[in-house]
Protein backbone atom coordinates (compact mmCIF):
# COMPACT_ATOMS: atom_id res chain seq x y z
CA UNK A 1 0.00 0.00 0.00
CA UNK A 2 1.40 3.24 -0.91
CA UNK A 3 1.77 6.14 2.20
CA UNK A 4 -0.08 9.19 2.30
CA UNK A 5 3.12 10.80 1.03
CA UNK A 6 3.66 8.61 -1.58
CA UNK A 7 0.24 9.05 -2.69
CA UNK A 8 0.75 12.81 -2.97
CA UNK A 9 4.15 12.66 -4.28
CA UNK A 10 2.22 10.49 -7.42
CA UNK A 11 -0.42 13.39 -7.72
CA UNK A 12 1.70 16.06 -8.60
CA UNK A 13 3.63 13.65 -10.35
CA UNK A 14 0.80 12.99 -12.38
CA UNK A 15 -0.19 16.69 -12.68
CA UNK A 16 3.61 16.76 -14.61
CA UNK A 17 2.34 13.97 -16.71
CA UNK A 18 2.47 16.05 -20.29
CA UNK A 19 5.32 18.35 -19.21
CA UNK A 20 7.65 15.25 -18.29
CA UNK A 21 6.79 13.28 -21.72
CA UNK A 22 7.34 16.07 -23.95
CA UNK A 23 10.48 16.67 -22.39
CA UNK A 24 11.40 13.48 -22.87
CA UNK A 25 10.20 13.35 -26.66
CA UNK A 26 11.63 16.50 -26.99
CA UNK A 27 15.09 14.98 -26.39
CA UNK A 28 14.66 11.85 -28.16
CA UNK A 29 14.11 14.46 -31.11
CA UNK A 30 17.72 15.69 -30.95
CA UNK A 31 20.03 13.68 -32.37
CA UNK A 32 23.17 13.67 -29.93
CA UNK A 33 25.72 11.19 -30.05
CA UNK A 34 29.11 11.55 -27.50
CA UNK A 35 30.87 14.48 -28.30
CA UNK A 36 28.03 16.22 -30.29
CA UNK A 37 25.69 16.83 -27.61
CA UNK A 38 25.31 20.28 -27.90
CA UNK A 39 22.09 21.21 -29.14
CA UNK A 40 20.28 18.30 -26.72
CA UNK A 41 22.16 19.92 -23.81
CA UNK A 42 20.83 23.25 -24.54
CA UNK A 43 17.65 21.75 -24.71
CA UNK A 44 18.39 20.70 -21.03
CA UNK A 45 19.37 23.80 -20.21
CA UNK A 46 16.14 25.83 -20.92
CA UNK A 47 14.09 23.26 -18.82
CA UNK A 48 16.00 23.53 -16.25
CA UNK A 49 16.24 27.21 -16.34
CA UNK A 50 12.16 26.98 -17.03
CA UNK A 51 11.96 24.80 -13.57
CA UNK A 52 13.21 27.38 -11.73
CA UNK A 53 16.11 25.91 -10.28
CA UNK A 54 18.28 27.81 -8.04
CA UNK A 55 21.71 27.77 -10.51
CA UNK A 56 21.52 26.20 -13.93
CA UNK A 57 25.05 26.41 -15.96
CA UNK A 58 26.84 23.93 -18.34
CA UNK A 59 30.43 22.59 -16.88
CA UNK A 60 33.93 23.01 -18.98
CA UNK A 61 33.01 19.44 -20.18
CA UNK A 62 30.00 20.19 -21.67
CA UNK A 63 27.64 18.32 -19.31
CA UNK A 64 24.26 20.59 -17.85
CA UNK A 65 24.15 21.27 -14.51
CA UNK A 66 21.69 22.46 -12.03
CA UNK A 67 21.47 22.77 -8.50
CA UNK A 68 18.48 22.87 -5.84
CA UNK A 69 19.41 24.01 -2.33
CA UNK A 70 22.75 24.94 -0.63
CA UNK A 71 23.18 22.97 2.78
CA UNK A 72 26.33 20.81 3.51
CA UNK A 73 24.62 17.25 2.82
CA UNK A 74 24.81 16.89 -1.00
CA UNK A 75 23.00 14.27 -3.28
CA UNK A 76 23.83 14.66 -7.04
CA UNK A 77 22.10 12.54 -9.50
CA UNK A 78 22.87 12.16 -12.92
CA UNK A 79 21.76 10.79 -16.30
CA UNK A 80 23.73 10.84 -19.29
CA UNK A 81 22.49 12.96 -22.28
CA UNK A 82 24.13 11.26 -25.16
CA UNK A 83 23.03 7.98 -27.11
CA UNK A 84 24.40 5.66 -29.43
CA UNK A 85 23.48 5.65 -32.97
CA UNK A 86 20.76 4.51 -34.88
CA UNK A 87 22.70 2.00 -36.57
CA UNK A 88 20.46 0.88 -40.10
CA UNK A 89 17.29 3.42 -40.51
CA UNK A 90 14.79 0.85 -41.76
CA UNK A 91 15.36 -1.80 -39.27
CA UNK A 92 13.01 0.31 -37.05
CA UNK A 93 9.57 0.04 -36.57
CA UNK A 94 9.09 3.79 -36.29
CA UNK A 95 11.44 7.21 -36.57
CA UNK A 96 14.03 6.73 -33.68
CA UNK A 97 14.02 10.54 -33.47
CA UNK A 98 10.26 11.19 -33.13
CA UNK A 99 9.44 10.36 -29.93
CA UNK A 100 6.30 8.47 -31.10
CA UNK A 101 4.14 8.59 -28.37
CA UNK A 102 1.56 5.60 -28.64
CA UNK A 103 -0.31 3.43 -26.28
CA UNK A 104 1.14 4.99 -23.10
CA UNK A 105 4.56 4.39 -24.36
CA UNK A 106 7.13 6.83 -25.93
CA UNK A 107 9.70 5.24 -28.65
CA UNK A 108 12.75 6.06 -30.00
CA UNK A 109 16.42 6.45 -29.88
CA UNK A 110 17.35 7.23 -25.99
CA UNK A 111 13.55 6.15 -24.54
CA UNK A 112 15.50 3.63 -22.43
CA UNK A 113 18.98 4.76 -22.61
CA UNK A 114 18.61 7.15 -20.73
CA UNK A 115 16.81 10.18 -21.24
CA UNK A 116 13.91 9.38 -19.00
CA UNK A 117 16.13 9.33 -16.15
CA UNK A 118 16.90 13.00 -17.17
CA UNK A 119 13.34 13.94 -17.19
CA UNK A 120 12.19 12.15 -13.96
CA UNK A 121 14.73 13.68 -11.98
CA UNK A 122 14.65 17.22 -13.21
CA UNK A 123 10.48 16.89 -12.86
CA UNK A 124 10.85 14.88 -9.08
CA UNK A 125 12.82 17.79 -8.34
CA UNK A 126 10.80 20.81 -9.07
CA UNK A 127 7.72 18.44 -7.05
CA UNK A 128 10.09 18.32 -4.40
CA UNK A 129 11.05 21.93 -4.57
CA UNK A 130 6.69 22.62 -4.49
CA UNK A 131 6.92 21.14 -1.32
CA UNK A 132 10.05 22.12 0.63
CA UNK A 133 13.38 20.86 -0.01
CA UNK A 134 14.52 19.78 3.74
CA UNK A 135 17.15 21.77 5.35
CA UNK A 136 20.71 21.56 5.11
CA UNK A 137 20.06 19.64 1.55
CA UNK A 138 21.98 20.00 -1.80
CA UNK A 139 20.62 18.51 -5.13
CA UNK A 140 22.63 18.61 -8.21
CA UNK A 141 21.56 17.32 -11.32
CA UNK A 142 23.88 16.58 -13.71
CA UNK A 143 22.46 15.70 -18.03
CA UNK A 144 26.12 14.34 -18.76
CA UNK A 145 27.79 14.03 -21.70
CA UNK A 146 30.14 11.55 -23.13
CA UNK A 147 29.19 8.60 -21.56
CA UNK A 148 28.39 6.02 -24.50
CA UNK A 149 32.33 6.81 -25.36
CA UNK A 150 33.91 6.71 -22.35
CA UNK A 151 31.41 5.97 -18.90
CA UNK A 152 32.72 7.86 -15.72
CA UNK A 153 35.12 10.34 -17.39
CA UNK A 154 32.43 13.00 -17.03
CA UNK A 155 31.81 12.31 -13.21
CA UNK A 156 35.44 12.79 -13.01
CA UNK A 157 35.87 15.73 -14.55
CA UNK A 158 32.62 16.88 -12.74
CA UNK A 159 33.83 16.15 -9.44
CA UNK A 160 37.97 16.45 -9.34
CA UNK A 161 37.91 19.53 -12.34
CA UNK A 162 34.40 21.23 -11.48
CA UNK A 163 34.79 20.62 -7.41
CA UNK A 164 31.10 19.38 -7.45
CA UNK A 165 31.82 16.38 -4.41
CA UNK A 166 28.43 14.74 -3.61
CA UNK A 167 27.73 12.55 -0.44
CA UNK A 168 25.57 10.09 -2.42
CA UNK A 169 25.20 9.71 -6.11
CA UNK A 170 21.80 8.46 -7.99
CA UNK A 171 22.29 6.94 -11.15
CA UNK A 172 18.95 7.54 -13.51
CA UNK A 173 19.91 4.45 -15.85
CA UNK A 174 17.55 1.84 -16.54
CA UNK A 175 16.59 0.34 -13.58
CA UNK A 176 12.55 -0.63 -14.55
CA UNK A 177 11.80 1.08 -11.00
CA UNK A 178 13.89 -1.76 -9.27
CA UNK A 179 16.81 -0.43 -7.11
CA UNK A 180 20.29 -0.99 -8.70
CA UNK A 181 23.73 -0.98 -6.40
CA UNK A 182 26.71 -2.64 -8.56
CA UNK A 183 27.95 -3.41 -11.88
CA UNK A 184 30.43 -5.60 -13.38
CA UNK A 185 33.93 -3.41 -14.39
CA UNK A 186 35.35 -3.64 -17.78
CA UNK A 187 38.50 -2.91 -20.07
CA UNK A 188 39.42 -2.26 -23.86
CA UNK A 189 42.33 -4.10 -24.77
CA UNK A 190 44.45 -5.22 -28.16
CA UNK A 191 45.93 -8.08 -29.22
CA UNK A 192 48.76 -7.01 -32.42
CA UNK A 193 50.28 -9.97 -34.19
CA UNK A 194 53.49 -8.59 -36.58
CA UNK A 195 53.83 -10.45 -40.01
CA UNK A 196 55.73 -9.76 -43.15
CA UNK A 197 54.30 -8.41 -46.18
CA UNK A 198 54.68 -10.87 -49.66
CA UNK A 199 53.27 -10.63 -52.73
CA UNK A 200 50.03 -13.29 -52.79
CA UNK A 201 51.64 -15.36 -55.94
CA UNK A 202 54.73 -15.82 -53.22
CA UNK A 203 53.03 -15.76 -50.11
CA UNK A 204 55.63 -18.13 -49.06
CA UNK A 205 58.05 -15.20 -48.72
CA UNK A 206 55.98 -13.39 -46.06
CA UNK A 207 54.92 -14.33 -42.47
CA UNK A 208 50.88 -13.90 -42.40
CA UNK A 209 49.93 -11.43 -38.92
CA UNK A 210 46.37 -12.91 -39.28
CA UNK A 211 47.18 -16.46 -39.53
CA UNK A 212 49.42 -15.70 -36.12
CA UNK A 213 46.06 -14.46 -34.34
CA UNK A 214 44.45 -17.41 -35.67
CA UNK A 215 45.12 -19.38 -32.31
CA UNK A 216 45.15 -16.80 -30.12
CA UNK A 217 41.16 -16.31 -30.76
CA UNK A 218 41.24 -19.92 -29.90
CA UNK A 219 43.13 -19.02 -26.52
CA UNK A 220 40.56 -15.94 -26.25
CA UNK A 221 37.22 -18.06 -26.30
CA UNK A 222 38.67 -20.57 -23.98
CA UNK A 223 39.76 -18.25 -21.61
CA UNK A 224 35.91 -16.93 -21.41
CA UNK A 225 34.97 -20.56 -19.86
CA UNK A 226 37.41 -20.25 -16.98
CA UNK A 227 37.19 -16.59 -15.74
CA UNK A 228 35.53 -16.51 -12.15
CA UNK A 229 32.18 -15.94 -11.15
CA UNK A 230 30.32 -13.76 -8.44
CA UNK A 231 27.18 -14.59 -7.16
CA UNK A 232 25.35 -11.06 -7.03
CA UNK A 233 27.69 -9.69 -10.20
CA UNK A 234 27.84 -12.92 -12.14
CA UNK A 235 30.54 -14.02 -14.38
CA UNK A 236 33.95 -12.45 -16.10
CA UNK A 237 33.34 -12.40 -19.81
CA UNK A 238 35.91 -11.55 -22.74
CA UNK A 239 34.75 -11.05 -25.95
CA UNK A 240 37.04 -10.88 -29.33
CA UNK A 241 34.78 -7.65 -30.81
CA UNK A 242 36.95 -6.30 -33.93
CA UNK A 243 39.99 -7.24 -35.89
CA UNK A 244 41.64 -4.80 -38.09
CA UNK A 245 43.82 -6.22 -40.62
CA UNK A 246 46.86 -4.04 -42.41
CA UNK A 247 47.57 -5.67 -46.04
CA UNK A 248 49.05 -3.87 -48.98
CA UNK A 249 46.44 -4.56 -50.74
CA UNK A 250 43.55 -7.78 -51.58
CA UNK A 251 46.68 -9.82 -53.23
CA UNK A 252 49.19 -9.39 -50.34
CA UNK A 253 50.05 -11.47 -46.98
CA UNK A 254 49.19 -9.23 -44.29
CA UNK A 255 51.74 -7.79 -42.05
CA UNK A 256 49.81 -6.50 -39.32
CA UNK A 257 46.58 -7.82 -37.38
CA UNK A 258 45.15 -5.92 -33.94
CA UNK A 259 42.26 -7.64 -32.07
CA UNK A 260 40.06 -5.40 -30.06
CA UNK A 261 38.80 -7.04 -26.74
CA UNK A 262 35.79 -6.10 -24.56
CA UNK A 263 36.74 -7.72 -21.08
CA UNK A 264 34.05 -7.64 -18.25
CA UNK A 265 35.63 -7.62 -15.08
CA UNK A 266 33.38 -9.41 -12.20
CA UNK A 267 34.19 -8.98 -8.45
CA UNK A 268 37.86 -9.78 -7.64
CA UNK A 269 38.87 -9.18 -10.99
CA UNK A 270 41.19 -6.04 -11.77
CA UNK A 271 43.06 -4.27 -14.78
CA UNK A 272 45.99 -5.87 -13.12
CA UNK A 273 44.44 -9.68 -13.64
CA UNK A 274 43.09 -9.26 -16.42
CA UNK A 275 46.21 -8.23 -18.30
CA UNK A 276 48.13 -10.62 -16.78
CA UNK A 277 45.80 -13.34 -18.42
CA UNK A 278 46.40 -11.98 -21.68
CA UNK A 279 49.98 -12.25 -21.47
CA UNK A 280 49.60 -15.33 -20.69
CA UNK A 281 47.54 -16.72 -23.46
CA UNK A 282 49.39 -20.15 -24.44
CA UNK A 283 49.75 -19.04 -28.33
CA UNK A 284 50.35 -15.32 -27.80
CA UNK A 285 53.92 -15.60 -28.81
CA UNK A 286 55.85 -12.11 -29.81
CA UNK A 287 51.90 -10.51 -30.01
CA UNK A 288 51.81 -7.53 -27.38
CA UNK A 289 48.91 -6.22 -25.42
CA UNK A 290 47.59 -3.04 -24.83
CA UNK A 291 45.05 -0.98 -22.44
CA UNK A 292 43.37 1.14 -24.97
CA UNK A 293 43.30 4.94 -23.88
CA UNK A 294 40.48 7.00 -24.76
CA UNK A 295 41.02 10.38 -26.43
CA UNK A 296 38.12 12.78 -27.58
CA UNK A 297 37.05 16.49 -27.53
CA UNK A 298 34.05 17.51 -26.01
CA UNK A 299 31.59 19.93 -27.71
CA UNK A 300 32.59 22.64 -25.78
CA UNK A 301 35.96 22.38 -26.83
CA UNK A 302 37.48 20.15 -23.91
CA UNK A 303 40.09 17.24 -24.67
CA UNK A 304 38.80 14.37 -22.54
CA UNK A 305 42.11 11.35 -22.20
CA UNK A 306 41.75 8.55 -20.06
CA UNK A 307 42.78 4.81 -20.08
CA UNK A 308 39.83 2.93 -21.08
CA UNK A 309 39.65 0.77 -17.31
CA UNK A 310 36.06 0.79 -15.74
CA UNK A 311 36.09 -0.77 -12.60
CA UNK A 312 33.83 -3.00 -10.83
CA UNK A 313 31.46 -2.15 -7.96
CA UNK A 314 29.08 -2.65 -5.60
CA UNK A 315 27.57 -1.09 -2.99
CA UNK A 316 26.29 -3.38 -0.19
CA UNK A 317 22.47 -3.95 0.67
CA UNK A 318 22.01 -2.68 3.92
CA UNK A 319 23.75 0.67 3.20
CA UNK A 320 21.47 3.86 4.00
CA UNK A 321 21.85 5.12 0.60
CA UNK A 322 20.31 1.36 -0.84
CA UNK A 323 17.79 1.13 2.19
CA UNK A 324 17.09 4.97 1.48
CA UNK A 325 15.78 4.51 -2.40
CA UNK A 326 14.40 1.40 -1.90
CA UNK A 327 11.93 3.54 0.62
CA UNK A 328 11.01 5.71 -1.03
CA UNK A 329 10.21 3.79 -4.43
CA UNK A 330 7.87 1.87 -1.75
CA UNK A 331 6.66 4.63 -0.67
CA UNK A 332 5.00 5.51 -4.06
CA UNK A 333 5.04 2.44 -6.04
CA UNK A 334 3.13 0.15 -2.35
CA UNK A 335 5.31 -2.31 -2.79
CA UNK A 336 9.24 -3.31 -1.65
CA UNK A 337 11.37 -2.68 -5.26
CA UNK A 338 14.24 -5.52 -6.61
CA UNK A 339 17.19 -4.94 -4.88
CA UNK A 340 19.89 -5.90 -7.93
CA UNK A 341 22.47 -4.58 -10.52
CA UNK A 342 23.16 -3.89 -13.81
CA UNK A 343 24.60 -6.24 -16.31
CA UNK A 344 26.46 -3.01 -18.77
CA UNK A 345 28.29 -0.43 -17.33
CA UNK A 346 27.51 3.50 -16.35
CA UNK A 347 29.02 6.25 -14.73
CA UNK A 348 29.12 4.64 -11.17
CA UNK A 349 32.70 3.40 -12.76
CA UNK A 350 33.66 6.52 -11.77
CA UNK A 351 31.64 7.73 -8.62
CA UNK A 352 31.83 4.52 -6.48
CA UNK A 353 34.45 2.57 -8.52
CA UNK A 354 37.20 5.00 -8.59
CA UNK A 355 36.16 7.74 -6.00
CA UNK A 356 34.42 5.56 -3.49
CA UNK A 357 31.06 8.23 -3.35
CA UNK A 358 28.65 5.46 -2.26
CA UNK A 359 26.07 4.73 -5.82
CA UNK A 360 22.99 3.71 -6.09
CA UNK A 361 20.30 3.85 -9.31
CA UNK A 362 17.10 4.31 -10.11
CA UNK A 363 14.98 4.88 -13.51
CA UNK A 364 12.23 3.77 -15.57
CA UNK A 365 13.08 1.80 -18.38
CA UNK A 366 14.27 -2.01 -18.73
CA UNK A 367 18.11 -2.51 -19.17
CA UNK A 368 17.43 -4.73 -22.24
CA UNK A 369 15.56 -2.74 -24.48
CA UNK A 370 19.00 -0.18 -24.34
CA UNK A 371 20.34 0.42 -27.75
CA UNK A 372 18.22 -1.27 -29.92
CA UNK A 373 15.28 -0.72 -32.24
CA UNK A 374 13.00 -1.11 -29.72
CA UNK A 375 13.88 1.52 -27.47
CA UNK A 376 10.12 2.67 -25.42
CA UNK A 377 9.10 3.78 -22.18
CA UNK A 378 5.57 3.62 -20.24
CA UNK A 379 4.46 6.59 -19.53
CA UNK A 380 2.73 5.31 -15.99
CA UNK A 381 6.37 4.29 -15.39
CA UNK A 382 7.84 7.91 -15.97
CA UNK A 383 5.16 9.42 -13.70
CA UNK A 384 5.98 7.17 -10.88
CA UNK A 385 9.59 7.42 -11.25
CA UNK A 386 9.19 11.40 -10.87
CA UNK A 387 7.32 11.03 -7.84
CA UNK A 388 10.02 8.65 -5.80
CA UNK A 389 12.60 11.30 -7.41
CA UNK A 390 10.91 13.88 -5.39
CA UNK A 391 11.30 11.56 -2.27
CA UNK A 392 14.73 10.20 -2.47
CA UNK A 393 16.26 13.36 -1.25
CA UNK A 394 14.03 13.78 1.29
CA UNK A 395 14.48 10.06 2.75
CA UNK A 396 17.85 10.38 2.68
CA UNK A 397 18.44 13.33 4.55
CA UNK A 398 17.10 11.48 7.68
CA UNK A 399 18.97 8.41 6.47
CA UNK A 400 22.11 9.74 5.69
CA UNK A 401 22.90 13.79 6.82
Amino acid sequence: MRSPRGEAALAAARGCEERIVRFLRDMIAIPAESCRERERCERVHREYTELGFDEVFYDSLGTVVARIGSGPFSILVDGHIDTVGVGDPSAWDVDPFEGKLEDGLVWGRGAVDQLPGIACAAYGARILMDRGLPEGVTVWLSASVMEEDCDGYCMLHLIEREGIRPDAVVLTEPTDLAVFRGHRGRLEATITTVGRSAHGAHAEHGVNALYAMAPILQDIEALNGRLAEDEFLGKGSIVASYLDVSTPSLNAVPDRAVLYLDRRLTAGETVETALAELRALPHLGEATVELLRYEATSWRGTVARQEKYFPTWVLEEDHPLVRGTAAAAAEVLGREPLISRWHFSTNGVATMGRLGIPTVGFAPGREELAHTTQERVAVEDLVAAAAIHSLIPEILAHEMA
